[in-house]
C-alpha cells in the first residue's frame, strides 16, 4: 500500500471515528475463516498467558535530583502490555522505568512513575485507565504516554471505534492539563508466529490503524511517535534479541529500543529540548504536511514524531513531522521498593538516572 493510499485510509478511519461508522477492517468476509484459524494457531504459539508477569515499576526515579519544595514530575503510562512492560523480569527494564529515568537525567529532576496500563487492553479500556490516572485532581500527571493498538487489530476492534476511544482519552487528559504522547500501533506483521496471509493483512491493518491514531491524537492536541518500524526491520532482523521468550512481547533490548524512540518527544513536550532542535530540519526530510500525509509517512518510519502545526489549510489540518535522533536511556540502577512515593502514587524507587 502506498503512503498516499494509506493517508486516504487513515482519513476514512478518522472520519468514521469522528462521525460514527466507517473504517477499514482487518480483512474481507471471504478471508475470515482462514484468518481466524491462523490467528488461533498464532495465539497458541505466542503463549500469551492469562496471568502474565508484569514487574511493578511504579515509584520515584532520579531521587538524587530532589530539591526541597520542588515536586517531582509525574509520568503515567497507559495502554496495553507494551506500556506495562510485559515480557521482562525486572522493573527497571520496563518502558515506564526507562522513560522516567531518561527524563530525570535530562531534566535533572526526580520523576514519579505511575502505571495504569493493563496487559491485553484494547483502546476501549482507555476511558477506565484515564479515570484512574485523573482520580486525584491535585495530582494530574505532567506527561502521559499511551501505547495501544495491537490488541485492537488482533481482536478485530473496529478501527474507527479504536481511534474514537483513543481521541477521547487524549482529549480528557489534555483538558485536565496533562501533556500526551502516543506510541502508535506496532507492525504486527513482524511477529514470528504469524503466517501468511495473516502476516500481510496484520501489517496492513496495523499500519492503517497507526496512521489513523496519529490523526485522532494530533487533532486533540497530543503528539505521536511511530513504533511500527521498530517492530519491523530491526525486530525482524534480530528476533531472538529483540523479542521476549514468548516471541510476541519485546525483550529488555526491545523495550529499550522503543524507549529510545519515545524519549525525545517526551522531553520535547516537557520543554526540555533546546529551541533549535524544535525547528524542522530539511536535511532530515522534516517539515509541515497535511496531517493525513504526515500520519502515513510516520506509520512507515519508526521514531517519527507528528504534532499539530495549524488548524486549517487547503487540504485540512497541518502537522509538523520530525525524525528525531533516538536518545539512549539509562537503565535504573535500583529496583523500586514497596514504600509509597510522595509524588508518584506508586512504590518508592530510589533509582538514580
Amino acid at each position: 500500500m502506498t503512503r498516499m493510499s494509506r493517508a486516504r485510509a487513515a482519513r476514512r478511519i478518522a472520519a468514521g471515528a469522528a462521525y460514527g461508522g466507517g473504517g477499514v477492517g482487518l480483512a474481507g468476509a471471504a478471508a475470515v475463516g482462514l484468518l481466524l484459524a491462523e490467528a488461533q494457531l498464532a495465539r497458541r504459539r505466542v503463549g500469551n498467558g492469562a496471568t502474565p508477569h508484569v514487574p511493578n515499576a511504579d515509584g520515584l526515579y532520579g531521587a538524587a535530583y530532589t530539591v526541597p519544595g520542588e515536586p517531582a514530575l509525574r509520568l503515567t503510562m497507559l495502554g496495553d502490555s507494551t506500556a506495562a512492560g510485559q515480557g521482562v523480569h525486572r522493573a527497571g527494564q520496563t518502558p515506564g522505568a526507562l522513560l522516567a529515568s531518561g527524563v530525570a537525567a535530562i531534566a535533572e529532576r526526580p520523576v514519579g512513575l505511575s502505571t495504569v496500563a493493563v496487559p491485553g487492553a484494547r483502546s476501549d479500556d482507555l476511558d477506565r485507565q484515564v479515570s484512574r490516572a485523573l482520580a486525584d485532581p491535585a495530582r494530574v500527571p505532567d506527561i502521559c504516554v499511551i501505547m495501544v493498538g495491537a490488541n485492537d487489530v488482533t481482536h478485530r476492534l473496529s478501527p474507527a471505534l479504536s481511534v474514537r476511544h483513543l481521541a477521547s482519552a487524549v482529549r480528557r487528559l489534555r483538558t485536565a492539563g496533562a501533556e500526551v504522547v502516543v506510541g502508535t500501533c506496532p507492525d504486527l506483521g513482524t511477529i514470528e508466529p504469524v503466517w501468511q496471509p495473516l502476516r500481510w493483512l496484520a501489517r496492513r491493518a496495523s499500519r492503517q490503524l497507526a496512521a489513523a491514531q496519529t490523526i485522532g491524537t494530533v487533532e486533540q492536541g497530543g503528539r505521536t511517535v511511530s513504533l511500527g518500524d521498530l517492530l519491523g526491520p530491526e525486530f525482524a532482523a534480530n528476533p531472538r534479541e529483540l523479542f521476549g521468550p514468548d516471541n510476541y512481547h519485546p525483550s529488555a533490548e526491545g523495550y529499550a529500543t522503543a524507549a529510545m524512540a519515545v524519549l525525545p518527544t517526551v522531553c520535547a513536550v516537557l520543554g526540555l529540548w533546546p529551541a533549535l532542535e524544535e525547528r524542522p530540519d530539511a536535511a532530515r526530510r522534516e517539515g509541515f504536511l497535511p496531517v493525513a500525509r504526515a500520519a502515513a509517512e510516520a506509520a512507515s518510519e519508526a521514531g517519527t514524531e507528528v504534532t499539530a502545526a495549524a488548524s486549517t489549510g487547503l487540504r485540512g489540518p497541518w502537522a509538523l513531522l520530525k525524525r528525531r535522533r533516538r536518545r539512549r536511556v539509562p537503565e535504573p540502577e535500583l529496583e523500586p521498593e514497596s514504600a509509597p512515593a510522595a509524588d508518584s502514587g506508586g512504590s518508592q524507587a530510589k533509582a538514580s538516572a
